[in-house]
């Protein structure tokens, strides 16, 4: 019998246990061979952090923080010497990841900024962006926060994929005491603001919720609705992270609870059932010991694996070994294939600016995943 057509009334029952969980798993696993078949995908990447400076406060965080104290931007010799690194292994992704807009906030990060000839940190990105490009395979993938419009359309001729998570569409959560208060970056209509923009510019775009930040299970709900609508206007969201929450030392939710296992997998496949059958749909596997219950919830993707560089957002989370990877993905009965930072469906001259493009597609197999030697995986 056909599958129901997504309903939030559903989902919330479902989410909070008043439905069975069993039928939607199936339906989650039924949509994801129908849309995505039995290939699931990983970017072999290398991490870089632009810089661990934010003007935002966020109460789970421990990438970000305060001149002194390991708050900093990376230079230009240190910004080429990981993506040199990640190009001798075969990376074809370099993640670009900092905080919101420092310089509003730190006059550290305006100073280094003037010695590198910068406006703006973004500005920065975009020199980053290009140096990466000009002296190595890389693609970069640039997660810089807030962009405006202009700021997406410079970048876009460096990188070939861009990214910002929603987290939540609620702004409950950036009221006093909630993990978002004070941080103007946070606000959901800003970011929405961006991931519109991102559209607008033709860019392959990933984006995602949070779970477990002190939202509710209707929240959630209402942002997995609010996410389909913005791919449903543009069609440019690429990649969908469904990411759980995980307490840290020395934060002030290092006492919250984390999402179980058992509720995040049912909002993974709430995630399949509401996005649909042709959603590219993550589930980092460094935050779960056992990753392998994502596979049967709907998942095609793993998301950035990186064979040389720590997670810094989850520094205390390492990535699994990529033969492990393999492993788990194989014995479920899928294959595991590389991809680039964009998606093979994207590779085309509507996505990829037009100096890009046959560099991607020369490092793209027939089918659009990455040309990557086989004994990769094992390495």
């Amino acid at each position: 019998m056909p599958l129901p057509v997504p309903d939030p009334g559903l989902a919330l029952r479902i989410l909070k246990g008043d439905e069975p969980a069993e039928e939607l798993l199936g339906w989650a696993s039924e949509l994801r061979d129908e849309g995505r078949g039995r290939t699931i995908t990983y970017s072999r990447k290398v991490f870089i952090p632009i810089t661990t400076l934010c003007r935002d406060t966020c109460t789970y965080c421990t990438f970000v923080k305060p001149p002194g104290a390991g708050g900093e931007y990376l230079t230009p010799q240190d910004v080429l010497a990981i993506a040199t690194a990640g190009d001798e292994l075969d990376c074809t992704e370099a993640l670009l990841t900092l905080g919101d807009m420092p310089e509003a906030k730190w006059p550290q990060a305006r100073d280094f900024l003037d010695t590198q000839q910068a406006d703006s940190t973004i500005d920065y990105v975009v020199q980053m962006s290009e140096l990466i490009r000009a002296e190595t395979r890389l693609f970069p993938h640039a997660n810089p926060g807030i962009m405006d419009e202009d700021e997406i359309a410079r970048l876009r001729p460096s990188n070939v994929s861009m990214g910002l998570m929603l987290e939540n569409i609620s702004d409950r959560l950036t009221e006093p005491g909630m993990p978002h208060h004070n941080c103007p970056d946070k606000v959901p209509s800003v970011r929405v603001d961006t991931i519109r923009a991102a559209g607008r510019q033709n860019v392959p775009f990933t984006s995602g919720i949070l779970v477990g930040i002190g939202e509710t299970p209707k929240e959630v709900v209402d942002s997995l609705f609010a996410l389909a609508d913005l791919q449903t206007e543009n069609g440019h969201i690429q990649e969908f992270i469904i990411q759980n929450f995980r307490a840290k030392a020395n934060t002030r939710m290092r006492f919250s609870p984390e999402p179980d296992t058992p509720y995040f997998v049912r909002v993974v496949a709430l995630a399949r059932w509401i996005l649909g059958p042709e959603a590219n749909l993550q589930v980092p596997p460094n935050l779960t010991d056992d990753f392998s219950v994502y596979l049967d919830a709907g998942i095609n993707d793993w998301g950035g694996v990186s064979p040389l560089t720590i997670d810094w957002v989850n520094p205390e989370a390492p990535w699994p070994h990529l033969d492990e990877l393999e492993r788990v993905t194989v014995s479920h009965g899928f294959e595991l294939r590389p991809r680039l930072p964009v998606y093979p469906e994207y590779v085309t001259e509507e996505w990829i600016d037009a100096g890009l493009l046959s560099s991607v597609v020369t490092r793209s197999d027939a089918n659009g995943y990455a040309a990557i030697p086989r004994r990769t995986p094992a390495q």
